[in-house]
């Protein structure tokens, strides 16, 4: 019998070894919040960016993390912004990760055109920002990357809820004859008049009610204050898009203030704040 010999998998922290190179570049961080960038061989290379309210303990996290060794083997110098607030120190990341696109960062590298659900009558439609503008269309339902993503995250839906895939739009149905998710009792029967097609709706409604994207509460742009000991920022948001931060509200005012359009990381971090009321607001 033939002895299969198994590869064990590549294990980083074998070649790590503590970057004492950066010990010139941590010595002045402060212990406040903002944003970090870990510079590569050029110098202006961005290879991760990332964001905290300790700017100093988190890039101490880093130098001591042996799963990150080829990035701190990559790493030249690293540089900080200073925010006044944690709210800011999320504004500022997610923007210049979109606009530097770093190495080693994933989740925000990207801008991606995002998708959401739309009802029209019984069926949902898969709708996308560059078509129709998210901060002020009412009756919008999540945010997805993809089409795909939308329709599964409809499926899940219809599975918990017993919905009927036909009325749905998800699946073309035969005659009159109940779909075939009825017959095995996953379906309430909207397809054959068991379940009127208004209470199919509402139940489809109560579903996603917790996903409801919400309106742009203003007339225009505000302003969210931020401060911290002495110094004050103020970030200037439009329709979900943050357009940057200034020391005073007459910056404030002369900041342009078109938004190119819907952002959905503006829109995940400042939804709760500006909606609970825990945020200073002024409307600009």
């Amino acid at each position: 019998m033939k002895r299969v010999v198994r590869r064990t998998d590549f294990d980083a922290t074998l070649g790590y070894e503590y970057p004492t190179h950066l010990r010139e570049s941590i010595s002045d961080l402060p212990s406040t919040p903002g944003v970090y960038i870990f510079h590569g061989e050029s110098g202006d290379l961005p290879l991760y960016i990332g964001k905290s309210v300790n700017i100093r303990s988190r890039v101490m996290s880093h130098l001591r993390t042996a799963d990150e060794a080829r990035m701190l083997k990559q790493t030249e110098k690293i540089t900080c912004i200073r925010t006044t607030g944690e709210i800011g120190a999320l504004l500022l990341e997610a923007r210049l990760i979109k606009e530097q696109q770093p190495l080693f960062n994933q989740k925000l590298r990207r801008s991606r055109q995002m998708c959401s659900l739309r009802i029209d009558g019984d069926k949902p439609e898969v709708v996308y920002s560059n078509q129709i503008d998210f901060s002020n269309t009412p009756d919008l339902y999540g945010l997805y990357a993809s089409r795909h993503a939308a329709l599964e995250a409809l499926k899940n839906i219809a599975d918990e809820q017993r919905l009927c895939l036909s009325v749905l739009g998800l699946e073309k149905l035969s005659g009159d004859r109940p779909c075939f998710r009825a017959m095995l009792n996953r379906c309430a029967g909207a397809c054959h008049g068991k379940e009127t097609h208004a209470a199919h709706r509402g139940r489809l409604l109560d579903s996603l009610s917790h996903s409801r994207v919400i309106c742009w509460p203003y007339s225009g742009a505000i302003g969210l204050i931020e401060t911290l000991d002495d110094e004050t920022q103020i970030h200037v948001v439009k329709n979900w898009f943050y357009l940057g931060s200034v020391a005073t509200v007459e910056q404030a005012r002369t900041l342009h203030l078109t938004a190119p359009g819907f952002d959905s990381d503006g829109y995940k971090i400042l939804c709760k704040p500006i909606l609970n009321g825990s945020a200073q607001i002024i409307e600009l």
